[in-house]
């Protein structure tokens, strides 16, 4: 931007006016300077006037004059002559003075007088020059003013004229400006309409290029298609001819269809007959059907009450199928006969390398199992020794858990009528006792115990329609190290102690808990969830035979009480379904590596054997009478007295393992299993109350 500058003041501008005029004076002249010099004082007061023609005051306003102005005034390159004061005439008391000095000295030299009136005469020529010169430097003063007032006026115009052109210069640069900004706007707007327009070219550049290629593309269409046309053309000419000989292909065909309707329309006829020998053939399997699952049950009813006129344990047999964790480590199976090979890769080869010879003879009522062993003698050669056991039922690995709860269906019915009831499964660890008991998480999987209990649930309201009022409770407990823990409380185990309380009438027996939650069941599904409570707390540990060892004997007793309304008859039943820790071997198992595990292992074969004790006690009653039977040598034995002693229909379901490397521990289990199914216990007895 354009600065304003102040407009200067008059007085300045007369300032180098001054110093011109000051210049032109008239210079003085030298003989008068240097008779002042010598002849008089420098400086002496004024004679005979006041006036002074000196330019003093002039000079003296000099600087007043210079500090206005707005440029500084440059230095004279000359140096101005001195100027000196002239000498005035004498005052008139001087003149007195001189006369009394006069009179003093009379005898003064004539010398001296002439050289005071040549003095006088100096001072009277040198006044009247100052008077001329003071006159002549106030001409000049009057005619510098009048320059001075010219310039100034001069000044005023030339400053006037620069604001003017000053405003139309503002004036100028501010449409430069705007021009300026128009101009810019106009620059971008331009860039802005090439590149779009730019855009614009290479978007119809680009669908050119597209429709060319388009072209193209149905130019080789349409040379195809012409092709095809050409083709098509010859092939409808060709097609002509053969469409001749079809037709007389389809006549002659036609012909061949009319006589084969007729032999169609006969053989519907045969058809139909057949179908309706069909049906009837069908209703006649059905009813034989029919007639034969009513007669198997008639048998299961007759083999039901012949178990229980006998009085033994019945036994069931269930071999489980080979896992597939166990064929993808081969190392752990063992052999049928020795040492096994190493080089087989196919499953079906590994898979009989790894099982055991055990066969099914029975193929129509399924009681028996037989056992191979195959070895060497000294001599080198192969000999073979069969082991046959015979039990109330054999299940082969294919067997379901339908299939096997479908045979103890009618055992489990009978808590409802008033009896008491247990089943227990035996076998070695890993021989899948816990899946026959509890099951999996499918429905096709599920176990005994939770099946028994729809079951009960099920005759209990089939008989409400005759009268039958039924209630229902539970307990769960386990048997760990010798010790009682009830899976139904707020897990403070080994906190309470509880006992085993047995009541025995003529007609009635029953076992108690001390101190255990009895938790009331109405619906199977609440009994699903306290089996699932107890299973999460139930000791399981993992070992070498199997990654979920159950390490404790758990126990679910389920407590039937019933009562007739319309004739006031009561019952009691019980339901008591065990699953037996698995007996093993220290070195099998790894257990003896780990303290706690080998007590574990201890105390479960200690029990294990105990009921085995109790067992073979109660065969040496049946055949020599009286004998002392050894119950309380394990709180397992002691538990189960009353479902052993006669009291109970009981069910002992045999688990075994397929496995070769397990043969001889499957072998015991069969041998303990006969035993037990060869015990009399005696007769079940029905817990009924008259009225009243």
């Amino acid at each position: 931007m354009l600065r304003s500058w102040p407009e200067p003041s008059p007085i300045c501008t007369s300032t180098p006016a001054l110093r011109m005029n000051k210049r032109k004076l008239p210079p003085i002249d030298d003989d008068d300077d240097e008779s002042e010099a010598f002849d008089q004082p420098r400086k002496l007061p004024a004679i005979g006037t006041n006036t002074s023609s000196h330019p003093e005051p002039t000079s003296r306003k000099k600087p007043r004059l210079l500090s206005g102005l707005t440029k500084p005034v440059p230095p004279n390159l000359t140096v101005p002559r001195r100027s000196t004061r002239a000498t005035s005439a004498p005052p008139k008391s001087s003149s007195a003075t001189l006369r009394s000095g006069r009179r003093r000295v009379a005898s003064g030299s004539t010398r001296t007088t002439e050289t005071l009136r040549d003095l006088q005469n100096q001072v009277t020529s040198l006044g009247s020059a100052q008077a001329s010169n003071a006159l002549r430097i106030a001409q000049h003063l009057d005619a510098e003013r009048t320059k001075v007032a010219e310039i100034q006026a001069d000044h005023h115009a030339l400053y006037h004229e620069l604001a003017s052109s000053r405003e139309a210069e503002l004036d100028k640069r501010r449409q430069l400006v705007d021009s300026t900004e128009q101009l810019e706007q106009l620059r971008l707007k331009h860039a802005k309409e090439v590149s779009e327009f730019e855009i614009q070219l290479q978007k119809r550049t680009n669908e050119i290029r597209q429709l060319s290629e388009d072209l193209r593309g149905t130019k080789a269409d349409l040379g195809r298609e012409r092709t095809n046309v050409t083709s098509l053309k010859s092939m409808i000419s060709n097609q002509s001819a053969a469409q001749i000989s079809l037709n007389a292909q389809m006549n002659a065909l036609q012909t061949e269809r009319d006589a084969l309707q007729a032999q169609l329309d006969t053989v519907t006829s045969t058809a139909s007959e057949q179908n309706l020998d069909h049906q009837s053939a069908l209703r006649r399997i059905a009813f034989l059907e029919q007639e034969a699952r009513e007669a198997e049950m008639v048998r299961r009813k007759l083999h039901n009450m012949v178990q229980e006129l006998k009085g033994n344990i019945r036994v069931f047999c269930r071999v489980r199928p080979v896992l597939p964790r166990e064929l993808a480590s081969p190392a752990t199976g063992g052999t049928r006969s020795g040492p096994s090979s190493n080089g087989s890769a196919n499953p079906e080869d590994l898979a009989k390398t790894l099982v055991a010879d055990i066969g099914f003879p029975d193929k129509r009522d399924y009681k028996e199992i037989v056992l191979t062993s195959t070895s060497s003698s000294a001599m080198g050669q192969e000999r073979k020794e069969v082991y046959a056991f015979s039990f109330d039922r054999v299940f082969e690995p294919e067997s379901t858990q339908c299939d096997v709860f479908e045979e103890i269906s009618l055992l489990a019915q009978s808590c409802v009528d008033g009896y008491n009831v247990c089943i227990f499964a035996y076998g070695q660890t890993g021989s899948g006792k816990s899946f026959t008991m509890e099951g999996g998480s499918t429905e096709a999987t599920v176990g005994m115990i939770p099946r028994a209990v729809n079951e009960v649930f099920k005759a209990a309201d089939t008989l409400r329609s005759k009268g039958w009022q039924y209630t229902m409770e539970g307990q769960f407990l386990e048997i760990y190290n010798e010790t009682i823990n009830d899976l139904l409380g707020k897990g403070e185990f080994d906190k309470k102690k509880h006992e085993i309380k047995h009541e025995k009438t003529a007609t009635n027996a029953s076992t108690r808990v001390t101190d255990v939650n009895v938790m009331p069941l109405r619906t199977p599904r609440e009994v699903s969830a306290l089996l699932r409570l107890a299973n999460s707390r139930r000791t399981v540990a993992a070992t070498l035979m199997n990654e979920r060892s159950s390490r404790s004997h758990s126990v679910f007793t389920l407590r039937i009480s019933g009562c007739n309304e319309h004739t006031g008859e009561r019952c009691e039943g019980s339901l008591n379904l065990v699953d037996l820790a698995g007996s093993e071997r220290l070195n099998s198992s790894g257990a003896a590596g780990v303290k706690e595990r080998l007590k574990e292992t201890q105390n479960i074969n200690r029990s294990l054997s105990a009921l085995g004790d109790v067992i073979a006690a109660l065969g040496e009653k049946g055949e020599k009478g009286e004998k002392h039977i050894p119950y309380r040598n394990s709180k397992l034995t002691y538990l189960l007295q009353h479902s052993l002693s006669g009291h109970s229909k009981t069910l002992m379901i045999l688990n075994l393992s397929p496995l070769a490397a397990h043969f001889n521990e499957s072998l015991t289990s069969l041998r303990f299993a006969t035993k037990v199914n060869n015990t009399t216990v005696g007769p079940a007895k029905r817990q009924v109350r008259g009225a009243g």
